[in-house]
C-alpha cells in the first residue's frame, strides 16, 4: 500500500504517518527529514535547502525531487510507503506521478488532514525538537518531565526556526496558495480522502484507519 499524507503545517500528518506506517509495516518517507539530514551533512543540497527552510519558504522542486528520485530506487521501498510532506506543489505532484510510473509504483490513497489556522499556530509555536535524537514534543500536549530536556535521551529541547510565529504564519500562507490545489488534483484522480485532523491522537488515527 502506497499513501500520501497532505495537510497544513501543524496538523499532525507526520505523527499520523508514522503510526500508520508502523501498523501497516511500510516505510514512512518524510521529505522534511530527508532535507534536515542533508542540512546536517552540510552538503550542497543541504546548504541550499537551509536558506529556504529558515525563511519558511518552500524548498525548490528540483532539490526535493532529486532526493525523492534517489529514494524510490532503493529496495526497501518495495513493501509500500507513506509520503509525508510531499508533494507540496502541483508540479511536484505531476513529477511524482511520472517518477512512480517509471519505477512501477502507484498511489492507493491520499489522506488530506485539515484544521483551523488558530489551532495550528498554537500547536507549532509550542513545538520543541530534541537537538540530540530529533524527537518532537509539544509543551502543551505532551510536555517534558524536565524543562527544556528530552524525556528520551536527555538532549536539549530547542525551538526550530521554522516553528517561530513569523515563519509559521508565512508557511500557512504558502500552503493556502501552493499546496491546497493538490486537494483538487488528487480529487480528480479519485484518490483523495478528507479527514478532520483536530482531536486526540487515537481519534484521528481511527478516522484514518476507517478509510484504509
Amino acid at each position: 500500500m502506497n499513501i500520501i499524507f497532505l495537510g497544513p503545517p501543524g496538523i499532525g500528518k507526520g505523527t499520523q504517518a508514522k503510526i500508520v506506517a508502523q501498523k501497516k509495516q511500510i516505510l514512512h518517507l518524510s521529505t522534511g527529514d530527508m532535507l534536515r539530514i542533508a542540512i546536517e551533512k552540510r552538503n550542497e543540497v543541504g546548504l541550499l535547502a537551509e536558506l529556504y527552510m529558515n525563511k519558511g519558504r518552500l524548498v525548490p522542486d528540483e532539490i526535493v525531487l532529486d532526493l525523492v528520485s534517489q529514494r524510490l530506487k532503493q529496495e526497501d521501498i518495495q513493501e509500500g510507503f507513506i509520503f509525508d510532506g510531499f508533494p507540496r506543489t502541483l508540479n511536484q505532484a505531476n513529477e511524482l506521478k511520472s517518477l512512480l510510473k517509471k519505477n512501477n509504483y502507484k498511489i492507493d490513497h491520499v489522506i488530506a488532514l485539515n484544521g483551523k489556522n488558530e489551532i495550528l499556530i498554537n500547536r507549532l509555536t509550542s513545538r520543541r525538537t530534541c537537538s540530540k535524537c530529533q524527537q518532537i514534543i509539544n509543551l502543551i500536549f505532551n510536555p517534558p518531565k524536565r524543562n527544556e530536556v528530552c524525556d528520551y535521551c536527555d538532549g536539549k529541547l530547542v525551538q526550530r526556526d521554522d516553528d517561530k510565529l513569523e515563519i509559521i504564519t508565512n508557511r500557512l500562507r504558502i500552503y493556502e496558495i501552493q499546496t491546497k490545489p493538490l486537494v483538487d488534483f488528487y480529487s480528480n484522480e479519485n484518490l483523495l480522502r478528507k479527514i478532520n485532523g483536530i482531536g486526540n491522537l487515537e481519534q484521528i488515527t481511527k478516522r484514518i484507519e476507517n478509510i484504509l
